[in-house]
């Protein structure tokens, strides 16, 4: 049982849940009066947060991290943004891991190119430089850098080590890049939303089944979104630290900011063993904490899940799957056909129903979620003697460190899967983002990874190959493959069977990691590879700017992965341009060159020539009151995507940075579906515009906003623009709440530009 409740709620001594309604009482009864005010601060999150605010409010914080990360799609881009911002070294424990272009194949020596940048920036910088196949970047991170009451900022959407006590937050490359110079990173406080877990999980139910089974219940209503997600209450001694980080790295996919977890003597012991006790101190609510909403969590009740595609809270249990089979495939092959939007792109999961059952073609067990120890011996323990079978169906098993492949050799697993048919690999991210493991065209592939948004799996529509992912557990995933590939849950194979403790061994990091923080060498040189490209110039924001509508999309959310594809588009990570030729290529594949051909005009505009063909739309603009005197020249010209609730999904700076590179000026959307997408907007110097009547332009039309720094200026609520078609057309936009320095920024055309502005000055 999940229950959300309406409204606050207080918890007292960590286990009496009190709604806010019936708090007076209680609390009259308790002869205890603390305010609503002075309970909010006894959260485990109020006071991380505190201990790292450098404002003197803790309405609006600014917080400095103690420690980053980045892996080998973002380094070289956040990088090379500080280094044109003025970076001399890198100020605090910074981790560049490259677990994403791992293989080095795509692009043929590409991706290593990227490495070899990763390391030379390590020795100049003073960084931590973790090889390829060595760690998966959350997985490191748990082992080697979090610790209680930290905080880590990385370049990834699923940095989330909350189970160690560290509040981790993943967000755009240009975050990191101000921690890099010594900036802040800037939020109001957040909301804080208890997630209380009670009960134990049955057995044969792992970490993704309890996280799925959340994710279901919060996603679409938005419960906890923006919001810090507090994990109390008794079932947490349930679990080992081990599960709960498989548990923890999931709330990503409920867009929440950040999550911490209530600690104790097995987060010690977790620490101790990484060689790290020193990093362990209790964590837990005070007496009296309030809440702004809970998630109560009956463990004893989750069964085994399945997130269907094409996302993660597109959840079911197993069980109830199978009993309604043709009903619920039925839906998500429609899902697939508006996704694919071409009748000769077809996806297929009712004729994989034989004899009443779901067969799959591919099983992955990969990555931060499902290549922890254990759940890749519970796995191995369900496989122990079986066969997946020489027929289509395919597993592939990727354990998350090189410790943790030595460990998992030692206790016999490997040895166990392989002899099964299982393929065991090096850790790689691979099959999470699409870049490992691409099933055949028209197959479903289960996999415990984190996500299964449409094509992300690696899969081309445009090419005309399209398969899907569904979300599962390890052990779920070992029991279908015991089962030669058909759906079953790992409940119908449970024996009680314990994994055996944990032995960690570093002498993989010690031996292949560089430890190059508080170890700057300003005369090492960067080493860069063809590939490697400088950030493209940008302008400064002009007063007056005339938008090009070039994409329009009315789906109810847009993913990052449909802004800029993952996968393919991995090895041209380091190369602006190159990688801004795949903006929305599996969404609007119109979109690069209408939005080329709007850059095009403005650079007519810059070298001081006629745009002789806005002569019409000139004249429409000095029709308008007030605007009688603006002249062509003054009117930046620049690309505009409208989207309904862009930005679910990764953190990558690059859905935003494409746009901005081909010319993009703003985004006007209903609601932003994160605030990672919309930091990175501001970050590239868009516009974040919003609007609350629905889209009354299409894609082509043009829409000039006048006075915009004195929008930027004021208070940005009601901004006056005008579609300029056959008539002019009068819409009201506006700007949520923006810091001064993202205002800065945005003006400044970058934060490129911004960080030059500053250090001129």
């Amino acid at each position: 049982m999940i229950k959300l409740y309406d409204g606050g709620v207080y918890l007292i001594d960590g286990q009496k849940i009190v709604p806010e309604a019936e708090y007076a009482c209680t609390e009259s009864q308790m002869g205890k009066a603390v305010s609503k005010e002075e309970a909010k601060k006894g959260t485990i999150a109020y006071a991380i947060l505190k201990a790292h605010n450098t404002s003197d409010t803790m309405d609006t914080l600014k917080l400095r991290f103690d420690a980053m990360a980045s892996h080998d799609i973002t380094f070289v881009g956040i990088i090379q943004t500080a280094k044109a911002s003025g970076m001399e070294k890198f100020p605090i424990p910074y981790v560049l891991t490259n677990c994403h272009n791992t293989l080095c194949a795509v692009g043929g020596t590409i991706n290593e190119d990227d490495h070899l940048f990763g390391l030379s920036a390590c020795k100049k910088y003073g960084g931590i430089f973790v090889p390829p196949h060595i760690a998966v970047i959350h997985q490191y991170m748990r082992e080697m850098m979090a610790g209680c009451g930290k905080m880590i900022l990385g370049s990834d959407s699923h940095t989330r080590y909350g189970a160690l006590g560290t509040m981790a937050v993943g967000e755009g490359g240009g975050e990191l890049v101000k921690q890099l110079l010594r900036d802040t990173y800037d939020v109001k406080y957040p909301g804080v939303v208890a997630v209380y877990l009670d009960g134990k999980p049955m057995p044969g139910v792992g970490p993704q089944d309890i996280a799925l089974a959340i994710i279901g219940a919060v996603f679409k209503n938005g419960y906890v979104k923006n919001k810090v997600m507090e994990f109390v209450g008794p079932g947490i001694a349930s679990m080992t630290t081990d599960y709960r980080n498989g548990v923890d790295v999931m709330t990503t996919e409920t867009t929440c900011l950040t999550s911490i977890w209530q600690t104790d003597e097995d987060t010690r012991a977790f620490l101790k063993l990484h060689g790290r006790e020193e990093e362990y101190r209790e964590l837990k609510p005070q007496q009296t904490a309030y809440y702004d909403g809970m998630v109560y969590v009956d463990l004893s009740t989750v069964k085994p899940m399945i997130a269907l595609p094409f996302h993660p809270s597109n959840v079911y249990e197993i069980e109830t799957l199978n009993e309604n089979l043709e009903d619920i495939l039925h839906g998500v092959e429609l899902e697939a056909a508006k996704i694919s939007g071409n009748p000769d792109v077809a996806f297929h999961l009712l004729d994989k129903v034989k004899n009443g059952k779901l067969h799959v073609q591919q099983g992955v067990i990969a990555g931060c979620a499902g290549g922890n120890y254990t759940n890749v011996m519970e796995a191995a323990h369900i496989l122990e003697g079986k066969t997946c079978g020489n027929d289509v169906f395919n597993l592939s098993v990727y354990p998350s460190s090189q410790p943790v492949f030595m460990d998992l050799v030692k206790k016999g697993a490997v040895n166990e899967l392989m002899a099964a048919g299982a393929i065991v690999r090096t850790a790689f991210c691979g099959p999470c983002f699409g870049a490992g493991d691409t099933p055949a065209n028209d197959c479903l592939s289960i996999r415990h990874t984190t996500r299964n948004f449409p094509n992300r799996e690696g899969s081309k529509p445009g090419a005309k190959q399209m398969a899907a992912v569904a979300l599962m557990d390890a052990r779920s995933i070992a029991a279908t493959a015991a089962n030669g590939g058909v759906l079953t849950p790992a409940t119908d194979v449970a024996d009680g069977y314990e994994v055996p403790a944990y032995a960690f061994d570093n002498s993989a990091y010690e031996r292949r990691v560089y430890q190059g923080f508080g170890k700057a060498d300003e005369k090492e040189a960067l080493i860069y590879g063809p590939n490697i490209k400088d950030w493209p110039q940008m302008e400064a924001l002009a007063d007056n700017i005339l938008l090009r509508v070039c994409s329009k999309i009315l789906d109810p959310v847009t993913t990052t992965d449909e802004l800029i594809p993952s996968g393919e588009t991995s090895s041209y990570r380091s190369n602006p341009l190159g990688l801004a030729e795949f903006t929305l290529s599996r969404r609007d594949p119109a979109y690069v060159g209408r939005a080329k051909e709007v850059n095009l005009l403005e650079q007519e505009r810059l070298s001081g020539k006629a745009v002789a063909e806005l002569k019409g739309i000139y004249e429409k603009i000095a029709s308008i009151p007030g605007n009688e005197a603006v002249k062509p020249e003054e009117i930046e010209i620049g690309s505009m995507i409208y989207a309904i609730k862009p930005g679910d999904g990764s953190a990558r700076e690059q859905a935003a940075s494409c746009q901005r590179v081909l010319g993009g000026l703003a985004n006007i959307v209903k609601e932003y579906a994160t605030k990672r997408y919309r930091s990175n907007v501001m970050n590239w110097g868009m516009l974040p515009f919003q609007m609350e009547e629905d889209a009354a332009f299409e894609v082509g039309d043009y829409i000039f906003v006048p006075n915009v720094l004195r929008a930027l200026d004021g208070d940005g609520k009601q901004i006056k623009a005008y579609v300029i078609g056959e008539t002019v057309k009068e819409i009201v936009l506006y700007l949520a709440d923006m810091t001064d320095d993202e205002k800065k920024i945005v003006k400044a055309g970058c934060l490129i530009n911004y960080n030059r502005n500053r250090a001129k000055a």
